[in-house]
């Protein structure tokens, strides 16, 4: 039950909303850890542009606080909000098809790879494992087992592999974004009068997007994964996935 003029009170409220921080503002009173009800505020604020950044930022908010919603990840821009469906890692915005993780801050969906892979560095000298993210050891216990000087041709034979894996796995993501450049020109061509109907090859142009992606990412999976029995099995439908996909 603080009073203050409401000059003052447009004013405070103004400045909070345009600094993003409306959803925790509290009573101006010192010490006062009341807050402000919406209905105030539109009772307060009378600026349009203003009344927009509240509304977005109380999005904004209720996003994150639910577990089953996210933002679209999408890298060119989406204000699209994604509704987690099923046990699934991915979801596809309506809006750009992006298809996003919701487990990790992965900026899209990258199976197989786990959203543990997408973390996970190792270094090429001296084989320590570390998250990219808050640069702390992966393993509590790395240093019972390191011993950096006596794994030199280790680390050297791990470079090695490390460097082809990530080749394979630049290639295919290349190859996706020529597949999309290619659907791209395919959709203008749709434009043009006395044109055929080209939806097939558009189809065939996700498709092509698709693959280069599982293959992308699969070169990751397989460059963590120790099981060396399973990894015979990956690696052979990789390979006829990777046959395939080139024919197309």
């Amino acid at each position: 039950m603080h009073y203050c003029c409401k000059p003052c009170w447009r004013e405070y409220l103004t400045t909070r909303i345009e600094q993003n921080m409306v959803v925790n503002c509290t009573c101006p009173i010192s010490e006062c850890r009341a807050q402000p009800t919406t209905a105030f505020i539109y009772s307060i604020v009378s600026s349009e542009e203003i009344i927009a950044k509240y509304e977005k930022a109380l999005l904004r908010r209720y996003v994150e606080c639910c577990s089953n919603l996210t933002w679209c990840t999408n890298p060119q821009g989406c204000d699209q909000i994604l509704l987690k469906d099923g046990l699934g890692y991915g979801a596809a915005c309506s809006k750009c098809s992006w298809i996003s993780c919701f487990n990790c801050s992965f900026p899209e969906a990258h199976y197989p790879a786990s959203c543990s892979h997408m973390s996970r560095m190792t270094c090429a000298k001296c084989n320590h494992g570390f998250c990219w993210r808050c640069l702390k050891p992966w393993r509590p216990n790395h240093k019972d087992y390191y011993n950096c000087s006596a794994m030199v041709s280790k680390a050297a034979w791990q470079e090695k592999r490390f460097q082809d894996y990530n080749e394979r796995c630049t290639f295919h993501h290349h190859a996706r974004e020529f597949a999309i450049s290619l659907r791209n020109s395919i959709s203008s061509i749709r434009e043009m009068p006395k044109i055929r109907n080209l939806t097939f090859v558009l189809d065939a142009c996700k498709v092509l997007e698709q693959a280069r992606k599982v293959l992308a990412y699969s070169c990751v999976y397989s460059y963590y994964n120790q099981d060396t029995e399973s990894m015979d099995i990956v690696e052979q439908q990789t390979q006829s996935l990777e046959l395939l996909t080139n024919a197309l």
